[in-house]
């Protein structure tokens, strides 16, 4: 009986200590993240440390995306209209791909439309580049009659209070998923 009592106080104890089940992939213990350099939709220079004690969405698009980044945008919007409250403790920051045609006016007219409290990103060739190695992720332009497209990694990465990598999210997961993980790691 003894044995049976402490097996099952363990397995209370280790339930306790599980990881989060995030919907979207963990990716914590992975070699992504860290901080950047680059200037926010109002000129001001910003770094990842300047939301620290924020849980932090980082998604890198264009303003001329058909597709991809309205559609992560407006689903950012509803899990921040679902999380209520607790979305004040939330930043969404829209890294662009297309510094050159993603001016500081364009990134201020076209990213707080979806919702007030994002910030949009942008930087030089260099910085681009960096912050591109550092989160692993992909853009590239693409032909497209007289002008270009940009190809670009679609997915979202969560960053916890504390400036940790630990989720990223698919394109098209949905809102509720955003939701439901934003609020794992808003209740760490």
């Amino acid at each position: 009986m003894k044995k049976i009592i402490l097996m099952s106080l363990l397995l209370i104890l280790l339930g306790g200590c599980s990881k989060p089940e995030f919907k979207g992939a963990d990716i914590t213990n992975g070699p992504i993240g860290g901080d950047f350099k680059l200037t926010d939709h109002h000129g001001k220079p910003r770094s990842l440390q300047d939301f620290k004690g924020k849980v932090v969405v980082l998604f890198f698009g264009f303003t001329q995306c058909p597709e991809v980044c309205p559609t992560t945008l407006s689903e950012l919007k509803s899990a921040m209209q679902q999380l209520g409250e607790k979305a004040n403790r939330v930043q969404v920051l829209f890294v662009t791909v297309d510094p050159e045609r993603d001016s500081q006016t364009i990134l201020a007219a076209y990213v707080p439309a979806f919702d007030q409290r994002f910030i949009g990103l942008r930087g030089n060739d260099s910085q681009l580049a960096d912050i591109a190695q550092i989160y692993k992720i992909i853009y590239q332009k693409q032909p497209q009659g007289d002008s270009y497209t940009m190809d670009h990694t679609a997915g979202s990465y969560l960053i916890d209070a504390e400036g940790k990598t630990r989720v990223m999210i698919n394109y098209g997961a949905g809102a509720a998923v955003f939701a439901h993980d934003l609020d794992l790691l808003l209740t760490e």
